[in-house]
């Protein structure tokens, strides 16, 4: 696997080459026609491009040629020197050095000497004349070399979306053909769906590899978020960000956009004190928000972090009694992150209320509605005067995920892994009637059951039956799958295995149908629907009796 020095270094070079076959070409164009004004002003911008990427890649020497041209351009722009006698030949110069520079890169070896150019650069930009000499005739090959093509190319994402769609397709395909060589029992198909299978699943993450971005394409964007929310707010705040390099999905770093800033501009508005509240508690004048990622297994973690007040739990308990969310009795048995959990309902955090308290909640539904869309997860922590912390649990791709496949009714059903905690084998002694629901304890937690056939088959609003143990004989396999801090076990029949799965979308009218996030086939032809974990969770919290 490549170093991150080796992908930046390849990346450099791509768009160095780039900039060097343009300025190439409005040269001659500017050559052509001195008054040429947008091939100056592209010139211009390409040597500040190269200027900057140059530097922040410690190339000093390229970033100080390309900013010498950079100022000599601005000054025939301005017109306050012409493209024209010796400065033409000095310009051509410096950028055939800049070509030699980047190829030098490129080859990892040292940078030629431009200590002539540059100074005949200066002369230029003071407005004195040049010192010229006579250039030895180049061998063919060395102009040869010149003509040169970089390794990278760019390419839209919407044909790698339709190119990971087709791999999906085989993905299908290959366990088909590999479930029909088993079942056939012929060593040579056998032997061919294996290596079928091989080289399958190399191009699957192949393909799933060119779609990832470092995070840090989002996060380097947020530096100007801050400084504006914050200075809107009269507040200062220092912001602090690491795991740039972190490698996820493009879509899914697209679709998460707009619910990371709005976790940043909260953290900012409402969850950082302004300067006096802060001296008035003892803490730093000066507010810090941390923007973070790293991984977790398969998962990518993004964590908005801030040191501000902090969620006041009993304020949002009130709200959700007062709001009808739940009532006083149940509430008082509920821990911190089952209230904070309220904070995510939708029109919750519209109370003006509510925000002068906790600061927090304000549109946090749309957050979870991304993370929902993704099949991820948001994880809360927060401790009064300390600050808050948000973790968005994100898969690392969703074109293939892990899943869980079950069965209910000799139905095989695929659980996806990032909803699932663990899976269970528990006696009838070991499960409870609480309130005529089915109720086990689980890390010292009770966690309430119900069997996966009643949330899919019984239609209607009515509550679901009260709980009973009659019909249990023997171990009762559960899995236990969180959401939104929230853990619910799921009596099923049988657990099948554990497998990769490659989600299809449901058409019409099936997509109308929430308790489901899609279909996929598994390898012995049959149609396994995808279990929609968060659909399942509302479904029960609604039905519970």
């Amino acid at each position: 696997m490549k170093s991150r020095d080796q992908e930046y270094r390849e990346l450099f070079m791509a768009e160095a080459l780039e900039y060097y076959d343009s300025m190439s070409r409005h040269l001659s164009e500017l050559e052509r026609n001195p008054d040429a004004g947008p091939a100056l002003n592209e010139l211009f911008r390409l040597m500040h491009n190269l200027k900057a990427n140059a530097r922040a890649m410690g190339f000093t020497d390229l970033g100080e040629v390309a900013h010498h041209l950079e100022t000599l351009f601005g000054l025939i722009r301005d017109r306050e020197r012409a493209f024209s006698g010796p400065l033409i030949q000095v310009v051509f110069t410096g950028v055939d050095a800049l070509g030699n520079m980047i190829r030098a890169v490129g080859a990892n070896q040292p940078l030629p000497n431009v200590t002539t150019l540059l100074e005949n650069l200066d002369r230029l930009v003071r407005g004195e004349e040049p010192v010229l000499e006579d250039d030895l005739a180049e061998t063919d090959e060395e102009a040869g070399r010149k003509m040169e093509l970089s390794d990278l190319v760019y390419i839209q994402v919407k044909k790698l979306d339709n190119l990971l769609n087709l791999v999906g397709e085989l993905v299908i395909d290959r366990d088909r053909i590999m479930t029909l060589a088993q079942e056939i029992d012929n060593p040579a198909l056998l032997a061919t769906a294996q290596h079928l299978f091989r080289i399958s699943d190399d191009l699957q993450y192949s393909v799933m590899d060119a779609r990832l971005v470092g995070v840090g394409v989002l996060l380097n964007k947020f530096p100007r978020v801050v400084r504006d929310v914050a200075a809107a707010e009269d507040k200062q705040v220092e912001l602090l960000m690491s795991g740039q390099d972190v490698q996820i999905d493009r879509n899914i770093l697209q679709i998460i956009t707009d619910a990371l800033l709005h976790l940043v501009r909260n953290a900012v508005s409402h969850g950082l004190e302004t300067t006096k509240e802060r001296q008035a508690s003892g803490k730093p004048a000066i507010g810090q928000l941390t923007l973070s990622a790293l991984t977790e297994r398969d998962d990518v973690l993004i964590q908005v972090s801030d040191d501000g007040r902090g969620i006041d739990t009993e304020a949002v308990r009130r709200k959700a009694i007062d709001r009808g969310l739940t009532t006083a009795k149940a509430a008082a048995n509920l821990d911190e992150q089952a209230i904070w959990a309220f904070l995510f309902e939708p029109g919750f955090s519209m109370a003006q209320q509510v925000t002068d308290i906790s600061g927090r909640g304000v549109g946090l539904d749309v957050v979870k509605l991304a993370l929902d869309s993704l099949g991820g997860q948001l994880r809360v922590d927060s401790e009064m005067g300390a600050g808050t912390t948000f973790t968005l649990v994100l898969p690392t791709s969703i074109a293939v995920k892990g899943a869980l496949l079950v069965e209910v009714d000799e139905r095989p059903y695929a659980v996806p892994l990032l909803h699932t905690e663990t899976v269970l084998a528990l006696h009838p002694g070991q499960i409870s009637i609480v309130g005529d629901v089915l109720v086990t304890h689980f890390h010292e937690q009770a966690v309430p059951l119900v069997p996966l056939r009643q949330l899919l088959f019984d239609e209607g609003d009515e509550p679901l039956p009260p709980a009973t143990k009659n019909d249990m004989n023997g171990p009762q396999h559960v899995l236990v799958v969180n959401y939104n801090n929230r853990r619910l076990g799921l009596v099923v029949d049988r657990f099948m295995r554990q497998q990769n799965i490659v989600i299809k979308p449901l058409s019409k009218p099936l997509d109308t149908i929430d308790l489901f996030g899609g279909v996929t086939l598994l390898g012995s032809g049959q149609v396994c629907l995808v279990l929609d974990v968060p659909a399942l969770n509302r479904l029960f919290l609604n039905k519970r009796p």
